[in-house]
């Protein structure tokens, strides 16, 4: 019997694993680069245009021309910031 015990128990500890090192998540250098971002930059300009066509024509249909101006800047300068963005990740990944 204590053969036996020796036999099961040797085999039950050999398939027993230590737990992986878990590392909490922190926005560390380290971190964001194991991260890969799921976005393409085309989704990403494409949801701004949809968000942004479609608050357009809601002011459009209410004849709204300030609210038309200021949708058409605001636009610009997201897709402007966006783009920005979108060169800094770029580059970041290639890193």
């Amino acid at each position: 019997m204590g053969a036996a015990k020796r036999f099961l128990l040797a085999k039950a500890e050999a398939s027993i694993k230590p737990p992986a090192e878990i590392e909490p998540p922190r926005l560390i250098l380290r971190a964001l680069e194991a991260i890969r971002m799921s976005r393409s930059r085309d989704r990403i300009l494409s949801n701004l245009d949809e968000m942004y066509r479609e608050a357009f024509e809601r002011a459009k249909s209410s004849a709204d021309q300030a609210q038309m101006s200021t949708l058409d800047f605001a636009y610009r300068r997201e897709q402007l910031y966006f783009e920005i963005l979108l060169d800094i990740r770029d580059a970041m990944e290639r890193r």
